[in-house]
């Protein structure tokens, strides 16, 4: 079967290992199932394999992919939650959590395998383009907002970086939960779009925003830490689940943590349970995800490209 895989590591050039051609299709094995694959989106976590965060030579060569709709053996269509071994079906019960493309082959080709608990049922209200856009980034800000800021209609909340997958999610869930939502972004364009996709306000990076949020929801890293943590109320929330500009900032902001009494919450990814309340929730407010592009599995390597020049706002989806 055709496949967009990870053949080598490169940490400086990560599109120098990706690879795009014939791979072997997935095997039957006891409690999985074979998704024929109809649409998958790119994440930040498929160009950080190729650099071998999380992904180890010893696993290659590896189908990347994280997020995918299609359907399966029995002509259901549905979506994949791709945390593998949550609660052990179909695979050990004492195997650490993993992401689809570290341990297991990933959505980028016509055909995927998965533990059957992984599945569920596609909403007819969602296209396969826009529901593969929803189990890593949107899954991901849906659980930063919900449950771990655990902001409230009329709360504030700064989103860093709009344009990315979990901003851009973060922006659209946060303003059709009635949030107040600021975002920041280095480009013109990008604050305009967030101003039209319901923040409040959108500002450059770095500047001082018009009041103090609630919370702040930070996949940026080193380059926005220290505006994040400024930009709170005391008291208030700072949720990180990436760090796409570095993990090492300048300024670590301590003083403004203890003296505020700031709460520092790592996220990573979200339940099968929160992906199908964040199905429901875009059916019953007629939420959309924003898809930046749209690309044939074979010009993957244009779709990895933009991201990786940071050229993209919303998601870019591959179809099959």
């Amino acid at each position: 079967m055709f496949a967009a895989y990870a053949a080598r590591i490169d940490r400086d050039q990560p599109l120098n290992g990706l690879e795009l051609g014939e791979r072997p299709a997935p095997e039957a094995r006891p409690g999985w199932t074979t998704v024929n694959v109809k649409a998958a989106s790119l994440n930040h976590h498929d160009l950080w394999s190729l650099r071998g965060v999380g992904l180890g030579e010893e696993a290659l060569p590896m189908i990347l992919g994280c997020d995918a709709a299609g359907v399966d053996q029995d002509g259901n269509e549905v979506v994949i939650h791709s945390v593998i071994g949550q609660t052990g079906h179909g695979v050990g019960p004492n195997e650490q959590r993993s992401l689809l493309t570290e341990r297991y082959q990933g959505t980028f080709a016509e055909q995927v395998a998965v533990p059957t608990w992984n599945l569920l049922p596609k909403p007819a209200g969602l296209s396969f383009e826009e529901a593969a856009c929803l189990p890593t980034a949107w899954l991901t800000a849906y659980r930063m907002l919900f449950t771990n800021a655990n902001v409230r209609p009329g709360d504030s909340v700064l989103v860093q970086g709009a344009g990315g997958g979990v901003a851009t999610a973060a922006i659209v869930l946060g303003a059709a939960a009635g949030l107040r939502i600021f975002a920041t972004s280095r480009d013109e364009g990008k604050r305009k779009r967030a101003v039209e996709l319901g923040a409040e306000a959108a500002v450059p990076t770095g500047e001082r925003l018009p009041t103090r949020v609630d919370a702040v929801i930070e996949t940026v890293g080193a380059a926005t830490w220290s505006h994040s943590v400024k930009s709170l109320k005391p008291g208030g929330t700072l949720v990180i689940s990436g760090a796409t500009s570095g993990y090492h900032p300048e300024r670590t902001e301590l003083n403004r943590i203890f003296f505020l009494e700031l709460k520092v919450v790592g996220s990573t990814m979200g339940s099968k349970e929160e992906l199908a309340s964040l199905m429901d929730f875009c059916v019953a407010k007629g939420i959309r995800p924003l898809i930046d592009s749209t690309l044939p599995l074979d010009r993957a390597r244009e779709g990895f490209a933009r991201m990786d020049a940071g050229e993209l706002f919303g998601k870019i989806v591959l179809t099959v």
